[in-house]
């Protein structure tokens, strides 16, 4: 006997993506926003002092921003995740002054980069192992972290100074030179931010931490390897913090116990600023490196127009206001978006 089954009813494609989609469009609005802001803002500064965009302010302004950039793209990543890091300014600090021992008794400067970097990423690994492993709260172990790397470095340095004296004439040459007005250091970090963005947008890794920051529980019900992909973004940002000590120390040639002090909060400013949300699965590294270039103008655009540099502060704060703001409404709008779709499609 044959029996017949009724043709299917088509199903209608619900966009699933449509809060998604909203939130993309929101942040690259913002990104545009704050860029707009940054054009703008150099603008005035240079119709008000016509020295601010010479060849030489143009290298001090992407200088300045270099060291932020990186650390900034670093941190993204585990903003992304849902987590936080505040330990990337003592890492940072330890690391320049690594890097600085080693080539004061004559190392190689490229041995002395990597050695940089692999102690970023002890210090990575130590924090992603805490976090994913441990099940302690990011705040809490990147916090207790910060202290214990501050406090081996006071111990460790001491009353001691790296100076640029005492360093290699071609690393301390490497750390302002350049291609015309782009110097070296600019360079690489803009090569880092490329290759970060690209992993995240065409890699199943890099997809894998938006979602492991949307929803948590979703992406370990959907087998995302969420351990190993916390331990990675940490062990990255590390690396990053440590990369950007030894950049930090061909740049300014200058290294005490002192360096990298309250580097996180700036750094984590940036990252929010540049549409990153604090909450996790949201925002771009593009974003937070216009983020972290759009607070380090600050500082150079003040001084420019005459402005008293305590300003600085107040303004970063404002900005970050703003930003937190701006995530909360966002999140509002995506709220609402998903409801209403749902009742739409039952």
């Amino acid at each position: 006997m044959t029996v017949t089954t009724p043709d299917k009813a088509p199903v209608t494609d619900v966009p699933a993506s449509s809060g998604t989609r909203l939130v993309d469009r929101v942040f690259k609005m913002r990104e545009f926003a704050i860029l707009a802001v940054l054009l703008v803002m150099i603008a005035v500064t240079q119709l008000g002092n016509s020295e601010f965009l010479t060849e030489q302010g143009i290298k001090d302004l992407l200088l300045n921003a270099t060291i932020l950039v990186l650390v900034a793209t670093g941190q993204s990543l585990v903003v992304i995740t849902r987590n936080v890091d505040l330990s990337v300014g003592s890492t940072l600090g330890i690391s320049a002054f690594a890097a600085g021992l080693y080539l004061q008794g004559g190392g190689n400067p490229v041995v002395a980069v990597l050695l940089a970097v692999l102690m970023g990423v002890g210090f990575g690994l130590l924090n992603g192992l805490l976090v994913s492993l441990g099940q302690v709260p990011a705040l809490v172990v990147t916090l207790g972290t910060l202290y214990i790397i501050r406090g081996v470095d006071s111990l460790w340095v001491g009353s001691r100074q790296i100076v640029a004296s005492a360093l290699p004439d071609g690393f301390v040459d490497f750390g302002s030179g350049g291609v015309w007005a782009v110097p070296w250091p600019a360079l690489i970090a803009l090569a880092v931010l490329v290759a970060t963005a690209y992993c995240l947008k065409h890699y199943g890794s890099g997809r894998e931490l938006y979602a492991l920051g949307s929803n948590p529980e979703a992406a370990r019900l959907a087998g995302i390897p969420v351990r190993r992909r916390i331990l990675a973004a940490y062990i990255f940002c590390g690396a990053l913090a440590g990369l950007a000590g030894a950049l930090y120390l061909a740049r300014f040639g200058n290294v005490d116990s002192g360096t990298g002090s309250g580097y996180e909060l700036t750094v984590v400013s940036a990252v929010v600023v540049g549409g990153v949300v604090f909450t996790g699965g949201s925002g771009s590294v593009y974003g937070a490196a216009l983020g972290a270039l759009l607070l380090t103008s600050i500082n150079s655009v003040l001084p420019a127009l005459g402005v008293s540099s305590v300003w600085v502060l107040a303004i970063n704060g404002v900005l970050l206001l703003l930003a937190i703001t701006v995530d909360r409404i966002v999140a509002l709008r995506v709220a609402t978006a998903l409801k209403k779709r749902n009742a739409r499609h039952g």
